[in-house]
């Protein structure tokens, strides 16, 4: 990893310029993101009823199609759980994200395609690295492994389908470079129970050479100072001297702040994202606590934006 890292970093860094040309241009990107989505939903069931064959513009769109909010397309969602194809998007959906949301429901499932994987959260996670890389050309990041402190997945018992917390869903998905950076192996990653998880994560990354953090800040703090019990070291830069980096996302940090810097005891960079089901955002963009903005082709009735 130490020999390929230059190379990947020249690759990453190469890619700046596909996100300074949509961040300088929001209003064409996400005129270009809809056109899309419209045209490959076009012959759904929700896209005859909407008219896409005919929407080309924003203000079509917005003339087209009403306000949903989950309860309006959850009839929809229920019968894609039930094998049902060209409801909502014209590709099959195999995944579904559990979140507890914002609806009336206790949980809500969002329908994740290939297309939003792959084209969303995968092709965002390449552009985390390459701002990375460009607020920080001489970092190391990939001479080490990643560790995602995620969720958990299981097998839905209605048809042939799988929902889990979208972290889970992403780690199961991931490209072979995803599964080669990453800490521990999938099997301790995807556990249920998260007590035994953090002491499954703690015995199994405690030796690695650890380079970089993911995860939400509570379920973090209690699997660093798990680790420190283990290594008998008072804070985690004695474990993991090459760590330079924390991404965090979905709660305030300002809470978390100074006990991530008193238990890490040393200088690493802070990277605030929103990977959030219906989409990967990162609004914005600074140095130490480095924040970015990128583009989303999700599913149609979940419309991101650039900003």
């Amino acid at each position: 990893m130490k020999l390929l890292s230059p190379a990947i970093s020249r690759l990453a860094r190469m890619r700046s310029w596909r996100i300074e040309n949509w961040t300088n241009n929001p209003i064409d990107t996400q005129r270009e993101v809809l056109q899309g989505l419209v045209a490959a939903a076009q012959y759904t069931e929700f896209g005859k009823k909407y008219n896409f064959n005919d929407t080309f513009s924003i203000r079509g769109f917005k003339e087209n199609v009403p306000i949903h909010e989950y309860n309006d397309l959850k009839p929809y969602i229920e019968r894609m759980m039930n094998g049902e194809e060209n409801i909502l998007w014209n590709t099959p959906i195999a995944w579904f994200a559990k979140s507890s949301g914002t609806s009336s429901d206790k949980s809500k499932f969002i329908p994740v395609s290939n297309e939003s994987l792959n084209d969303n959260h995968y092709q965002a996670s390449k552009d985390v690295l390459t701002t990375y890389y460009s607020n920080f050309p001489s970092s190391d990041l990939l001479t080490g492994k990643s560790l995602v402190v995620g969720g958990s997945h299981q097998i839905s018992k209605v048809a042939d389908v799988q929902y889990g917390d979208l972290s889970a869903i992403l780690m199961q998905n991931s490209p072979f470079w995803g599964q080669w950076l990453r800490t521990p192996e999938l099997s301790v990653a995807l556990l249920d129970e998260w007590e035994n998880k953090i002491e499954q994560l703690a015995q199994a990354t405690s030796e690695e050479n650890v380079t970089s953090l993911a995860g939400v800040p509570t379920w973090t703090l209690l699997l660093l100072k798990r680790i420190l019990q283990i290594r008998g070291k008072a804070t985690i830069k004695e474990v993991w001297p090459n760590l330079e980096l924390y991404i965090h996302g979905g709660v305030s940090f300002i809470p978390y702040r100074e006990q991530f810097d008193k238990i890490i005891g040393g200088d690493i960079n802070y990277l605030e994202i929103y990977n959030a089901s219906e989409g990967f955002f990162l609004p914005g963009r600074n140095c130490r606590m480095m924040t970015v903005c990128c583009c989303s082709r999700s599913m149609v009735f979940f419309m991101s934006s650039c900003r």
